[in-house]
């Protein structure tokens, strides 16, 4: 920092807050660190008693807060992403849209990891609205090295840290199993659960059946919705390893591959997650068990939004969901 006279402070940059007190009317922060001095800025601080204040002295090699928080923004800010104006050195970031959030995670870490630089996100492959707050953004000391943020540049190089990958309208095909409920002994509890889960994604289910646990049945009927232009297959029901359960024996036989039968993610870990080839796209098949109709949150909560963003799920990413997967 450098201490100069007011009257020659035009065009400096502010080292730190001043506050202005008008007794019995206001009190606050009346500029703030990082705001650049205006002429008609003088004859207010010299009313407030302030004669000499004291001016960030540029140096070479460094760089003021606002300027280091400028380029972390812009190693971050990806598709579908809004930023703030930078506010006490710090800019946050905000979801233009409905959407799955994707996090660099690796390089995230790699980035925090470099002494004085600070991104905190939301959880990536989590469903965000349109306005959400997703990233702050900004650098611990009032200066910084240079070099420390070229470091964080070469991180990222041509690839941003985060994006919102906007939810697709699906057409859904609802496949609910079971003896008990062909047969009307109970009634069927799992289509009002499904519905009002989809419906944060403003899709529809375009089709739905209630069949007997025959594979079959359930392999024909996947089939035919597959045909019929629906891209999302959903299976209720007959996931467990008792007999007259076959779900998983029906997916497997229309063809589809078979990412996972199990999820380390408790309730739900009898859930299966499969993707019917066809053409360049692959059409999601997920078998879900019946705690999804008693829980507010299982593995299907978890994988549902990326479904629905057309983020496809491997075997190693649902692996990596045992640690915070006892919901």
């Amino acid at each position: 920092m450098k201490l100069i006279k007011t009257k020659n402070a035009i065009g400096q940059i502010l080292c730190h807050d001043i506050t202005q007190i008008i007794p019995d009317s206001y009190k606050g922060a009346r500029f703030r660190k990082g705001h650049i001095i205006k002429s008609e800025d003088v004859e207010l601080l010299l009313s407030m008693g302030k004669e000499n204040i004291y001016i960030w002295e540029k140096k070479a090699g460094m760089l003021y807060e606002e300027e280091a928080a400028e380029i972390l923004c812009n190693l971050a800010q990806g598709k579908n992403i809004r930023r703030a104006e930078v506010h006490e050195g710090k800019i946050e970031l905000f979801s233009l849209c409905d959407g799955l959030l994707k996090v660099k995670t690796e390089k995230l870490f790699s980035i925090n990891n470099i002494e004085g630089i600070v991104i905190a996100t939301k959880k990536g492959n989590e469903r965000i609205k349109e306005g959400n707050k997703i990233a702050g953004l900004k650098v611990v000391p009032l200066t910084i090295e240079e070099i420390l943020l070229e470091k964080a540049k070469a991180i990222c190089a041509e690839e941003k840290l985060l994006e919102v990958i906007p939810f697709s309208q699906k057409k859904v095909g609802l496949i609910v199993t079971g003896s008990e409920v062909y047969h009307k002994r109970i009634a069927d509890a799992f289509t009002p659960v499904i519905k009002e889960k989809l419906s944060f994604y403003n899709t529809e289910i375009a089709d739905s059946i209630i069949l007997d646990d025959d594979h079959k049945a359930i392999t024909e009927k996947c089939l035919a919705m597959i045909a019929n232009a629906c891209d999302f297959i959903i299976c209720t029901g007959g996931m467990s390893v008792d007999p007259d359960d076959r779900t998983p024996l029906a997916i497997k036989n229309t063809g589809a591959e078979i990412v996972s039968y199990g999820a380390p993610v408790l309730p739900g870990g009898m859930m299966l997650l499969a993707y019917y080839p066809k053409d360049k796209a692959r059409i999601p098949i997920i078998g879900l068990p019946a705690c999804v109709m008693y829980y507010k949150k299982t593995a299907f909560d978890i994988i549902l939004p990326r479904i629905m963003a057309n983020d496809e799920v491997t075997k190693t990413e649902l692996a990596m969901l045992g640690e915070g997967g006892l919901l």
